[in-house]
């Protein structure tokens, strides 16, 4: 654990960032659409595996399934699903920061979103150009960060 981008992401990938999740629920829908259209457009045709934390809380979307355990003994529900699922199977979950999941890779695993359920802001890490168009997109509050670096956005308090 710790505030390094790698608590999130391991330090396999090119490039890494982090994205602000907005307070608003408009805010979050277009951060969410955007997101998923850049992801999209990078793994074009592949499967995700899209990963559910169970919080106690959050919505786990397939509560009778097997979990696995990550990070720091997190409990997760890993489901193969095509992209449009990332977005539509947490949509009403009052609980969540928006509706995307807490883990995303696509089938090559070329890169990784997650977002830990006490922060307010995502992590990837993934080849440089799509960590670019993620820095350089309109809709999106994102900052590179490299290992090593603390990866809490400015403004914002890691728990």
């Amino acid at each position: 654990m710790g505030r390094t981008i790698t608590a999130a992401i391991p330090p396999v990938f090119d490039a890494y960032a982090t994205v602000v999740l907005p307070d608003s629920d408009e805010e979050r829908k277009q951060r969410d659409l955007a997101v998923s259209a850049l992801l999209s457009e990078q793994s074009a045709g592949q499967p995700w595996w899209l990963g559910y934390r169970d919080t106690g809380v959050d919505d786990i979307v397939f509560p009778g399934a097997p979990m696995v355990t990550l990070y720091s003994g997190w409990h997760y529900v890993l489901v193969e699903a095509a992209p449009e699922q990332a977005a539509t199977w947490r949509g009403n979950d009052p609980g969540s920061y928006g509706v995307l999941t807490n883990l995303i890779f696509p089938a090559d695993r070329s890169w990784l979103v997650s977002t830990l359920w006490d922060d307010d802001w995502s992590c990837i890490g993934g080849p440089a150009g799509l960590v670019g168009r993620f820095l350089h997109h309109p809709d999106l509050q994102a900052r590179p960060v490299v290992l090593g670096q603390d990866a809490t956005p400015p403004g914002h308090q890691a728990l």
